[in-house]
């Protein structure tokens, strides 16, 4: 699937009147794909990414996995090895507001990643955290069922599929 976010944003809004929402610019690029889309699955964590793990570990196909990791810049809380078992589980990709680890590695994996930056740190694992509620952060409420886009130009949400 071919998209700009530009084009969604230019499209929908003025037809149907705000159908996309925009997250702020906040997050820098990974991953082998430098767009993606798919439908969101949330979780809701901070510095412990065993939930991450369980999620990838499902079946993803056309599927995002939004993560609110709370904005920590305290450690990572996706590396390669995540990143490889989300792309062997067919996961589009990740929206992490939080940080990632391994990026070299991740940017050869087809899989789009979205951080807020990088840290060497791994995260705990206590198993602490929620799965599948609504989480905002970047000014947009990321719903369960609703779809993220992601491009070079920024990140949107929607309540319907797009494209």
């Amino acid at each position: 699937m071919t998209f700009k976010t530009p084009d969604l944003c230019d499209q929908f809004e003025s037809e149907l009147g705000k159908t996309v929402r925009v997250v702020a610019p906040m997050f820098q690029i990974y991953g082998g794909k430098r767009s993606f889309s798919g439908e969101i699955v949330t979780l809701k964590i901070f510095e412990d990414n065993s939930l991450v793990r369980e999620a990838f570990a499902e079946n993803g196909q056309g599927k995002v996995l939004v993560i609110d990791g709370g904005g920590s810049l305290r450690c990572a809380l996706v590396g390669d090895q995540l990143a490889i078992l989300a792309q062997k589980n067919g996961w589009a990709g990740a929206v992490v507001y939080g940080c990632i680890r391994d990026s070299v590695d991740i940017n050869g994996i087809d899989i789009g990643v979205r951080a807020l930056n990088t840290h060497p740190q791994k995260s705990i694992k206590k198993g602490a955290g929620d799965r599948n509620l609504a989480v905002t952060f970047g000014g947009v409420t990321f719903n369960p069922g609703e779809f993220v886009y992601a491009d070079d130009d920024g990140v949107i949400v929607s309540t319907k599929q797009l494209c």
